[in-house]
């Protein structure tokens, strides 16, 4: 094979340079079961020959939803792809009338489904859908088994036909729609061609430090692309793949396979930190003061040797006695770990460096295939608190109003049946990503925020404060409202009680509450009375979206102090700036 243009052509390329026995492993009933990348391939060309059975047409939309990754699902995305049908990725936990949306907006014919849970929502809603059948990966009563393509595939008599699909299917032809979750509205399919993402896989591998022989442990969602990207990429570089059992099981099974990657989100490196730490705290006499010793000592880590031989003479001390325990619980293997979807806290970024399990940060959007740069802990290519530097054969500028602009073979092909919104993000070939950023005189580049105020939570998930902040302006109790979390494990909230009510409310209820605005703010019965403000608004949203904690402010947001605007708009980074402290105290208390 000289080159890769299309998705399916990965799994082939392995085969020929370097074919592995344990080319995809999923774990079933306790025990590892490995997938070679003979079998691998013979499987989807069976999946694909009874496609064509069922009179699948080029350009057929076909659905896949699973709550765990596993091999399955790479043979079923082959499969697909090789006819030139496309594999329309669903998101497990949304509702079944999200279900039912994509379904009909992508209109899919036929679904696969990982379990009983999948299964139900979707058969809530097969009717009102263009579904003519489902078949399911684990064995479950009443419902087709994948299996049963798989036979009916195991005749290879037209096998020819598969061949002439496949070498029909274009590089730059629709390969996959991938459903965004929206934060306004309906989720919007992004069409990604088969050379969006395979030129995303191939700038990648110049970016890791991936060798033949490895192996990767898999738990993010494959229903997004960042861990589809990385999937093919394992493919690319014929590295043992294995899926975890779910991501509660991450530590369980590192341990068991120890593998050399993963791609991991800030949220869960934050609560593997969280964990580590807390098992810290049940430390006692020199031990744990070695062990926050030691957490101090990563706390200012800096790649490279920047910090010279006494540092690093401490950080060898500390990686023997304390880090090399962190290692162990990920399996003692780590090269590096790769993290996208939101911004990571220097901090986390600075303390896994110093245990030796380095994180990349990534970055990219769903329209960007994803990626736009990445880091490299090579060549001094790794900055902490960046992004990496911008990959091969993409182009970034940052525009007047500090907007980051990409162009490139990685830039998506359109929301799918939306050419308006597509034309909204476009200006000529450069897609606008919403992002803040600058590019450093390295080529680093940061993320400095948002265009607009939505946000991410470091689970990846997006927020619109200004909805949030608009429900609960509603209370009487309320006068203003800021709704943080950019980059956090949670949505918050810092408010400014509506003193003048509260004051009116107090002597009605007869409460002995003093009237200050300090004695106000620092009341448990008020900050009873406002959660149950902020539990009433929550039913309205998200799970992902819900302001977990909050914290009163005794003093008026006013113009003359600064907090708002002369149209009386919040200055939010102002805001965040005056109380930073009580941000701390929601988000890291002491």
């Amino acid at each position: 094979m000289k080159e890769i243009t299309r998705l399916f052509d990965f799994p082939y390329y392995q085969l020929k340079n370097h074919p592995l026995e344990a080319c995809l492993v999923t774990k079933y009933n306790s025990e590892w079961v490995s997938t070679s990348t003979q079998e691998y391939i013979d499987k989807a060309n069976a999946i694909s020959r009874a496609l064509l059975k069922l009179g699948i047409k080029k350009n057929d939309k076909i659905a896949v939803i699973s709550s765990t990754n596993r091999t399955e699902w790479n043979i079923v995305d082959i499969g697909v792809l090789q006819v030139g049908a496309q594999n329309i990725p669903i998101y497990p936990t949304i509702s079944a009338e999200d279900y039912e949306y994509i379904l009909n907006h992508s209109e899919s014919i036929y679904c696969f489904v990982s379990d009983e849970e999948v299964l139900e929502k979707i058969n809530q809603v097969k009717s009102k859908t263009l579904l003519k059948g489902i078949y399911t990966f684990d064995n479950i009563k009443g419902c087709k088994h994948y299996s049963e393509l798989l036979e009916l595939g195991k005749d290879n008599g037209n096998q020819n036909e598969v061949e002439d699909r496949k070498a029909n299917v274009k590089p730059e032809e629709l390969a996959t729609i991938i459903y965004t979750s929206g934060t306004t509205g309906k989720p919007k399919g992004v069409m990604l061609s088969h050379n969006n993402i395979v030129s995303n896989v191939l700038a990648a591998r110049k970016r890791f430090p991936l060798s033949y022989g490895d192996r990767a442990l898999s738990f993010l969602p494959i229903c997004h692309i960042f861990e589809r990207v990385f999937t093919y990429l394992y493919q690319y570089v014929s590295i043992e793949t294995y899926f975890a059992e779910a991501i509660e099981k991450i530590g369980d099974n590192a341990r068991e396979i120890k593998p050399s990657t993963m791609t991991v989100v800030p949220r869960l490196v934050e609560k593997v930190y969280d964990k580590i730490i807390a098992k810290g705290a049940e430390l006692t006499g020199l031990k744990k003061k070695i062990f926050f010793w030691a957490v101090e000592v990563g706390a200012n880590y800096k790649p490279y040797k920047q910090n010279g031989p006494w540092y690093a003479f401490k950080l060898g001390i500390a990686r023997k006695l304390i880090f090399k325990k962190w290692q162990e619980a990920l399996g003692g293997n780590i090269v590096f770990m790769a993290s996208g979807s939101a911004a990571l806290q220097p901090r986390l970024g600075k303390i896994f460096g110093a245990a030796n399990m380095p994180i990349m940060e990534c970055y990219g959007l769903t329209e960007t295939s994803p990626g736009i740069s990445a880091s490299d802990k090579r060549n001094n290519n790794w900055k902490i608190g960046y992004v990496g530097k911008v990959i091969d054969g993409v182009e970034v500028k940052i525009a007047e109003d500090g907007e980051i602009l990409c162009k490139g073979p990685n830039v998506m092909m359109g929301y799918y049946k939306d050419p308006e919104k597509t034309a909204s993000v476009m200006t000529g070939d450069y897609f606008h990503t919403g992002d803040k950023g600058e590019i450093d005189a390295d080529g680093f580049l940061k993320i400095t925020g948002r265009k607009k105020e939505m946000f991410k939570t470091s689970g990846g998930k997006y927020v619109i404060p200004t909805l949030l902040e608009n429900e609960l302006k509603q209370s009487r109790f309320i006068e203003q409202i800021m709704v943080i979390g950019e980059g956090e494990k949670m949505p918050a909230a810092l408010i400014q009680p509506n003193f003048e009510f509260i004051q009116e409310w107090i002597a009605q209820k007869k409460h002995k509450i003093g009237k200050s605005f300090e004695d106000i703010s620092n009341s448990e019965i008020i900050q009873k009375r406002i959660q149950k403000e902020i539990d009433k608004c929550n039913q309205k949203f998200g799970k992902w979206e819900q302001i977990k904690a909050f914290e009163l402010t005794s003093e008026i947001w006013s113009i003359e102090s600064g907090h708002l605007t002369p149209t009386m708009k919040m200055k939010r980074d102002i805001i965040k700036q005056k109380y930073a402290s009580l941000i701390e105290k929601i988000y890291r208390p002491q």
